[in-house]
């Protein structure tokens, strides 16, 4: 299996998760809040709007693209942080940040 299908079944095991943790279902953000400045456009979306609309979308786009990977890519402290304040489920939170670790992973590996 090559990097780009590892990556690919392991965003869809993301959207899973997310799905199954109630963090999927939200309105896109306006197009405006995209030029956010900051990381994780954290001043203009939630994180899970993130998520799904720029960090599954840009790695989907790289996917397409079969671009090279960045150079490192540690997104699930940030994941884990925000579900924990927001109070989401222990089990949830395991499930999604192990999905996100195995992203990590595979970006930062290759």
């Amino acid at each position: 299996m090559s990097v780009y299908q590892q990556l690919q079944t392991a965003l869809l095991e993301l959207e899973a998760t997310m799905k199954a943790a109630n963090l999927w279902r939200m309105p896109t953000p306006e197009a405006s809040a995209f030029a956010s400045q900051q990381p994780f456009c954290i001043d203009t979306m939630s994180l899970p709007q993130w998520i799904r609309f720029v960090f599954i979308a840009r790695l989907n786009a790289l996917i397409d693209a079969q671009a090279a990977m960045p150079a490192k890519c540690d997104v699930a402290p940030a994941v884990a942080a925000y579900l924990m304040q927001e109070k989401v489920r222990a089990s949830d939170q395991l499930l999604v940040v192990r999905a996100v670790e195995k992203i990590d992973q595979i970006v930062t590996d290759n």
